[in-house]
């Protein structure tokens, strides 16, 4: 995709657009100071940087109560055993998020279970079995103090 030269206008619909991506041509065009037919054109430019758009919902009131944080490591570092490790954690419904690491761990996650048994199980029955895993440290996050999905 070639590059996109922002404005100052392109940075605002970008960032409308992640406070509430449910937002109408005509509210958008409204808070960036557009008429409709010009912002939706050049929402229809922008679209490229989009990756998707989402509905972000409150875990806590869903009973999703802890947030933890667990560095794998493998005991091989092979693209093969990489590979594994990859599609087996993509698959499980609690893991928020997961990386490739430098550093101690191959692998930092990023978790919600409702409590510690749903931790427990979930390291226990679920990611020990994952071939090649050699060692598992977990961190509770007591507060969260920052949380945004939206890009700079």
């Amino acid at each position: 995709m070639p590059e996109i030269n922002l404005d100052a206008t392109d940075i605002r619909i970008l960032n409308e657009l992640q406070r509430d991506g449910r937002l109408s041509n005509v509210e958008l065009a409204q808070r960036v100071n557009l008429s409709p037919s010009p912002c939706l054109a050049r929402v229809r430019r922008l679209e490229g940087l989009i990756d998707r758009r989402v509905t972000l919902l409150n875990a806590r009131k869903l009973g999703l109560k802890v947030n933890v944080f667990i560095q794998i490591s493998l005991d091989k570092q092979r693209k093969a055993t990489l590979d594994v490790f990859e599609r087996e954690i993509a698959v499980l419904p609690e893991i928020m998020e997961c990386y490739l690491m430098s550093g101690d761990a191959d692998y930092l996650v990023r978790a919600l279970v409702e409590d510690v048994d749903a931790l427990e199980r979930l390291i226990v029955e679920r990611i020990t079995r994952i071939p090649g895993v050699a060692s598992i440290r977990s961190s509770f996050a007591l507060k969260q103090v920052l949380y945004t999905t939206a890009v700079p």
